[in-house]
């Protein structure tokens, strides 16, 4: 039987309500309405790296051009690949490991050493499709051990003798040019990469991706026109980088506690996703959408919809500024 795997952004998730309940609508902010200084504090800018520079050089870049004091990308393109880097601004920059766990997707050119049968290749794709064994490439940046990575699928798109054109959805941290020589050595003729390009970052996709020479002409029509709305388009809300990973919504009397780096009581949620599962990473949201912070659920989603008490996340990363939802202590009524 084939082995049909979803990568993280395709799963689909269903919205559960544990109390009914709305939200102060003269407190916390709208995401897609924030000030520019905050809208750029906490955003995101999905680039389209060009081949030449380095990650961190052009992450560099896009933190001087735009003034922030902190910036980290969301997973390292060698300096000969292109594709999509996502950029996290100031605040923004806590959320880059859920980013770079969030899967990617590249579309890449392997050259084959040798002559190889169309059955024999769909063989290989079968066979490295699911958990693998890497050993991270001599030339990289992290320590040789080996190590476990999920392929999602490899689409074989076109073939050209032994040139092969492939779509790969894999987890982060998947070095492709290692797996294309492993599939050479297991077709027994030996393969490299030739070409690579990221298509996908977690939920960045090259679709929405800008270059920089449209980061310039924003900031040109922000600086000399007073036009922000392209720098709005271009920077977006960092509650679209975590758009792949389980939620939980917080009523908001529950809001302040967290900012202030408080464990996640039962009593505070609202609704939540059925993707919710203990152990694993989950963002805390405000009833309006806005990203609160980034803790580990203790229970699964069943757990917490059936809970009277306990603490359902611990919080680990608190993205949202303190005071704004000040201690409310208004309760909604509980869903029967």
């Amino acid at each position: 039987m084939d082995k049909v795997l979803s990568p993280p952004w395709m799963v689909e998730s269903k919205l559960l309500v544990r109390i009914e309940a709305e939200t102060d609508p003269s407190i916390g902010e709208d995401p897609y309405n924030r000030s520019l200084e905050r809208h750029i504090k906490l955003g995101v800018v999905n680039l389209d790296k060009p081949r030449g520079p380095t990650s961190h050089d052009v992450t560099s870049r896009v933190k001087s051009l735009l003034g922030v004091e902190r910036a980290g990308h969301g997973g390292t393109l060698d300096p000969a690949v292109s594709g999509v880097l996502p950029i996290l601004l100031d605040e923004a920059t806590k959320c880059a490991g859920v980013v770079m766990s969030g899967g990617k997707e590249y579309v890449c050119v392997m050259k084959l050493h040798g002559d190889v049968s169309d059955g024999d290749l769909e063989e290989a794709v079968k066979t490295f499709t699911g958990d693998i064994y890497q050993l991270p490439p001599v030339r990289s940046s992290v320590s040789r051990t080996l190590r476990v990575r999920t392929i999602y699928r490899i689409d074989l798109l076109e073939r050209d003798g032994r040139y092969i054109l492939m779509r790969i959805a894999c987890s982060g941290g998947t070095y492709i040019r290692k797996l294309c020589y492993d599939m050479g050595l297991y077709l027994g003729v030996g393969a490299h990469m030739q070409e690579l390009r990221r298509v996908r970052a977690g939920p960045f996709t090259e679709d929405s991706a800008i270059t920089f020479l449209d980061l310039y002409e924003a900031l040109e029509e922000w600086r000399e026109k007073n036009d922000e709305s392209m720098l709005r388009k271009i920077i977006r809300p960092v509650e679209e980088a975590v758009k792949h990973i389980p939620k939980i919504y917080l009523l908001d009397s529950a809001i302040g506690a967290v900012c202030n780096g408080a464990n996640l009581a039962v009593s505070g949620i609202a609704k939540l996703e059925d993707t919710v599962k203990k152990g694993k990473i989950v963002a805390l949201m405000s009833l309006k959408g806005e990203l609160v912070a980034l803790g580990v659920s203790k229970m699964n989603a069943e757990e917490i919809l059936e809970a009277e008490q306990g603490i359902a996340v611990d919080t680990e990363r608190v993205i949202m500024d303190k005071g704004l939802y000040p201690p409310i202590w208004r309760h909604g009524k509980r869903k029967a």
